[in-house]
């Protein structure tokens, strides 16, 4: 088939999402994702249990995984602050969680197609999506739900594109059974902060987040975790005792977190292609999942009412992901900002560790409620 309902550009976790729930609204589906599942990516690996009743809803398949609900914040020189997750959450690898929701989408009979995606075109009320290979396929909407960045946002010459991104972002899994289970973790260095939590497999999975100008300082990896990471004491006992799994870490580079808007040239975006929380928030994956679905229930709303338009159909998305989104994101700056300055972090930690309610204020502003699903 080259004709669809609905087009999704990116077989992340919003992508993948968005199909399942559209499929299971009868709609014809397909997404476009170049690489062979499963596989692994950069990112944090903590979802909100937030997500859970959605899940159920899909019929996504999820393995037993490690309920975390405790956090420790630590900055460059030790000084630490713990608190509990109120709502909680669970450590799941994206190749595991990208994969239940792919095996789901086909067995749903969602068309998962190979291909990278080069262009998108918008005419006479419907698009063209051209691919690597010199096909085109036609759908009435598109999704895109390509991740923090990619061939579109050139294509498309969106803003945040424009503009320096100067976050370089690595990870890799480690054995380390003397980790707690139920921990996330997140630790301050210089330039940057790195977040470590168990997954469904027992593996910890280190990932961080790190500045250009700090990282080029060293020559590598190796070396930037020797003598930049492992200033911060926990960070140094956990490189001197776990032991990576990974043949070499896995890096993304421009890592953007300026504003993007929500709809771009009729497509509706999902998860980090409309906007990337910090990931010291620890609510990205949980996002990019509600995200898709208030695309697909804005499509079926079209679908299903002939009063409703395009225009309005993308003015109501715009808004709802607006309303629910942008608080976070612009906390998540803030955040951010703070505690990469050492003075600001410092000075902010030891007040916070007298405030239980302001850390519990913080963490809900960062994270939403359950789900709701009909």
């Amino acid at each position: 088939m080259d004709s669809f309902d609905v087009i999704i550009v990116g077989g992340g976790l919003a992508g993948l999402t968005a199909a399942i729930h559209l499929k299971l609204k009868n709609y014809n589906v397909a997404v476009f994702e170049a690489r062979q599942y499963p596989h692994h990516k950069v990112c944090g690996e903590y979802v909100s249990n937030e997500v859970l009743p959605y899940m159920a809803f899909l019929g996504v398949l999820l393995p037993r995984t490690v309920q975390i609900n405790k956090m420790l914040f630590s900055t460059v020189n030790g000084k630490t602050l713990k608190a509990q997750l109120p709502l909680g959450g669970f450590g799941i690898s994206r190749y595991t969680f990208d994969n239940a929701l792919y095996i789901r989408a086909i067995a749903l009979g969602v068309f998962v197609i190979p291909e990278n995606v080069t262009s998108v075109e918008f005419e006479n009320d419907s698009f063209g999506v051209f691919t690597a290979s010199g096909k085109k396929y036609t759908g009435k909407f598109v999704i895109g739900a390509y991740g923090k960045r990619g061939i579109l946002d050139k294509e498309l010459q969106r803003e945040f594109i424009q503009k320096k991104s100067p976050w370089l972002g690595v990870k890799a899994h480690y054995k380390l059974d003397s980790f707690p289970d139920n921990l996330v973790a997140i630790h301050n260095f210089r330039g940057g902060y790195g977040g470590l939590s168990k997954t469904e497999s027992g593996a910890v999975n280190f990932c961080y987040l790190v500045s250009y100008d700090s990282f080029k300082k060293e020559k590598d990896v190796d070396s930037f975790n020797q003598n930049v990471i492992a200033k911060n004491p926990y960070l140094n006992n956990f490189l001197d005792n776990a032991e990576m799994l990974f043949d070499q870490p896995l890096a993304i580079g421009q890592i953007s977190f300026h504003k993007k808007k929500p709809v771009e040239e009729h497509i509706l975006m999902c998860g980090d292609t409309a906007g990337l929380i910090h990931p010291l928030c620890g609510n990205g994956m949980a996002m990019a999942i509600h995200s898709a679905k208030m695309a697909s229930e804005s499509l079926d709303v079209f679908f299903r009412n002939g009063s409703v338009n395009r225009h309005q159909l993308e003015s109501d998305y715009e808004r709802q992901w607006r309303q629910m989104f942008s608080r976070r994101l612009w906390l998540g700056r803030q955040l951010q900002r703070a505690l990469l300055n050492e003075k600001v972090s410092y000075m902010a930690m030891g007040i916070m560790a007298k405030s239980p309610y302001m850390v519990n204020m913080l963490i809900k502003n960062t994270h939403g409620q359950l789900i709701e699903c009909e």
